[in-house]
């Protein structure tokens, strides 16, 4: 018999039939590989995708222009100001006195190609992947940078709305009574409020962003998770296990987290992954909308609006259909593995 990894010898029995139940069901295991690759890659999109070169020799000297600025006196040039190396002249000097490594993909997602030698939207091409949008933009560039924002968008909404959520409903279940009473009329309150609303109204006042969106949703998507946490508390505070907490005692903070949280993050977890293919569907709504990320991001939402509004090029509709479709698969591919795998009465073979 083989001898197991070191971390896997200190995880307990029921974590261990968990990992093998999950790893079993091939098509969650390959879609959260293939979606965490896909994340990863998009993390170094400046690297992937970007109209300035990844390295720049000149005159002996290494230069990184897509990690810092260099004026085009750096290059032979006579301005002070950030050289354009799309320009023929700084192109020549760096060539005749060095060399130069450009990215995958020379285009960043907001860079207008001039010399497309056609009307915007172009179809795709060699020097355009996935065609170009109405402005002249790379369309796969910005769909590398769109789908950074949208994954970094819907785990950090994920993360806090879970934690809040999860607090939340501990203290519900926990101490029930009036407490537990009065935190249900508010929740019920509070998810009776419009929400696309609110978001019109705050839109109108402040220049929507990243971080205006993520509060603004934040303020609705954490109920998501407190009737499950709150019905496993309700549930495990009359048990055998609390009542001798209590009694030895220990104080309720310490056995909410240590004794009956640990419980609840079953449900928890499984919960997540749909959570985070909701908050993508959420960002991607609000962008198509003209609610979301301001003009000129690199969006999800705003491709799909552009594929609306431009029939006559296709490749803008199926790039972004074809894109969330894939994303929201794979999230809801690994949360049913996830789901199964921490389902008692599932085995796998």
């Amino acid at each position: 018999m083989s001898a197991k990894l070191p971390w896997k010898r200190r995880m307990t029995a029921i974590n261990q039939r968990r990992l093998a139940n999950f790893t079993a069901n091939r098509r969650g295991y390959w879609s959260l590989w293939i979606i965490a690759a896909l994340f990863i890659l998009s993390l170094f999109a400046e690297f992937i995708a970007n109209d300035r070169p990844l390295f720049v020799s000149y005159k002996g000297s290494i230069h990184s222009p897509v990690l810092f600025d260099y004026p085009e006196t750096a290059f032979g040039g006579v301005f002070e100001t950030p050289a354009n190396y799309d320009d023929a002249f700084v192109r020549d000097a760096i060539k005749a006195n060095g060399w130069i490594i450009e990215p995958l993909i020379p285009f960043s997602f907001d860079t207008i190609d001039f010399n497309l030698g056609r009307p915007a939207p172009a179809p795709p091409s060699l020097k355009h992947w996935l065609g170009t949008d109405n402005q002249g933009r790379d369309v796969l560039s910005r769909l590398i940078y769109g789908f950074r924002i949208s994954m970094l968008f819907a785990l950090m909404l994920t993360i806090v709305s879970s934690i809040i959520g999860v607090a939340a409903g501990a203290v519900q279940g926990y101490f029930g009574g009036m407490t537990d009473l009065l935190f249900q009329r508010f929740i019920e309150i509070w998810g009776g409020l419009p929400e696309l609303f609110i978001l019109i109204i705050v839109a109108s006042i402040i220049a929507p962003g990243f971080w205006t969106l993520l509060g603004v949703l934040l303020l609705f998507s954490w109920t998501s998770l407190v009737s499950v946490v709150r019905a496993e508390f309700l549930r495990a505070r009359n048990l055998d296990y609390v009542r001798a907490a209590k009694a030895l005692g220990m104080n309720d903070a310490s056995i909410m987290a240590r004794h009956m949280l640990p419980n609840a993050m079953v449900a928890t977890v499984t919960f997540m992954p749909f959570i985070l293919s909701g908050a993508v569907v959420a960002l991607t709504s609000l962008d198509f909308l003209g609610l979301g990320m301001p003009p000129g991001s690199a969006s999800l939402g705003e491709l799909l609006r552009q594929g609306k509004e431009n029939l006559q090029a296709p490749w803008l509709g199926f790039t972004g259909f074809f894109t969330i479709a894939g994303m929201l698969t794979l999230l809801v591919f690994v949360g049913e593995a996830v789901r199964d795998a921490l389902d008692p009465r599932k085995t796998f073979t």
